[in-house]
């Protein structure tokens, strides 16, 4: 099994890579068509950035929607509950990819906690 984990961590970290990277060129190509210099432009990629991260986040948040819905919830209670439900999604993906880059590091035990705690609290911010 662990001869397994490697090449899927990997393959997880290449397409989340390539994802972000295509967000990324696509905002800078938005900056520039809107001529955008300095702290507009690192204020529109910032917020660029944000808006296509929430886009890879749709998935998580069609379900949460779903789950809403199967709950009857409406309002002030749907959206706190979409808004929870798709940031703790988020938070599995950070963990996950976390734990892979530790995996990759070959890091364990306290280690590895330590490692995957600051990686997701980076990963947070």
């Amino acid at each position: 099994m662990k001869q397994w984990i490697r090449p899927l961590a990997l393959l997880a970290c290449v397409a989340f890579s390539a994802a972000g990277h295509a967000a990324n060129a696509d905002c800078e190509a938005k900056a520039t068509e809107k001529k955008l210099a300095g702290a507009a432009k690192t204020s529109f990629l910032k917020k660029c950035g944000a808006d296509a991260g929430g886009a890879k986040a749709d998935g998580a948040g069609a379900a949460c929607e779903a789950k809403a819905a199967e709950k009857k919830l409406a309002g002030a209670a749907k959206t706190s509950f979409v808004k929870k439900c798709t940031a703790d999604a988020g938070g599995m993906t950070a963990a996950a990819s976390c734990d892979a880059k530790a995996a990759e590091k070959k890091l364990a035990g306290a280690a590895k906690t330590s490692f995957v705690k600051k990686c997701v609290a980076d990963a947070g911010a």
